[in-house]
């Protein structure tokens, strides 16, 4: 039995010239909407909103930052909060949550203002990998906190002797300071997956 072979027929470059001519007409064409849709080599599509180096990036990381520092303020301003672990975790998670998002507001204050994006793949990692600690962090923090705040007020029925209302308070703010990080972090997520 005979197997079949292909065949393989040379075929020869292009001029240098005509590849140059050929390449800035695809391009033009892909300026101006091209037969394929393909956007033209070197133009960037936009920004997602929410992504880092955008206006609505900038406002989830004052969102986010805002809510951590409020939670941080009400259990802080309880004098009973280092007593218990869950608490202490809370204050932690929330002073980092904090300075995250405030360190990456500043970074995106700096790109509006000289305009550049950030879609840098290491930029886009290291944003990616510290929305996903900081987020995981605060959320594990809001949980364990909510958990003894139901255990002090249902259960034990101990409000009385204990300031409930600001921990629910700041478990409520830490909730929220983290439903403000989850869309940077799965858009910065998704951005680094598209790559």
């Amino acid at each position: 039995m005979r197997a079949s072979r292909p065949v393989v027929h040379p075929v020869e470059a292009a001029p240098p010239a005509a590849a140059a001519v050929a390449a800035a007409a695809v391009e033009a064409g892909g300026a101006h909407g091209g037969e394929n849709g393909a956007q033209p080599r070197g133009v960037r599509m936009k920004d997602p909103p929410g992504a880092p180096g955008t206006p609505g990036g900038l406002g989830l990381r004052l969102v986010q930052a805002f809510f951590a520092a409020a939670a941080l303020a009400v259990m802080a301003a309880t004098d009973d909060f280092p007593s218990v672990s869950a608490f202490c975790y809370l204050v932690a998670a929330a002073i980092l949550q904090c300075l995250w998002s405030l360190s990456l507001a500043v970074v995106d204050i700096y790109a509006l203002l000289v305009k550049r994006s950030l879609r840098n793949p290491q930029a886009v990692c290291i944003f990616t990998i510290g929305d996903g600690i900081t987020g995981t962090l605060t959320l594990g923090a809001a949980c364990a906190s909510a958990g003894i705040t139901v255990l002090i007020g249902n259960d034990l029925n101990i409000c009385a002797n204990n300031h409930c209302a600001s921990f629910e308070t700041a478990t409520a703010m830490a909730f929220i300071s983290w439903f403000a990080l989850a869309p940077s972090c799965v858009l910065n997520f998704w951005s680094m997956a598209s790559r």
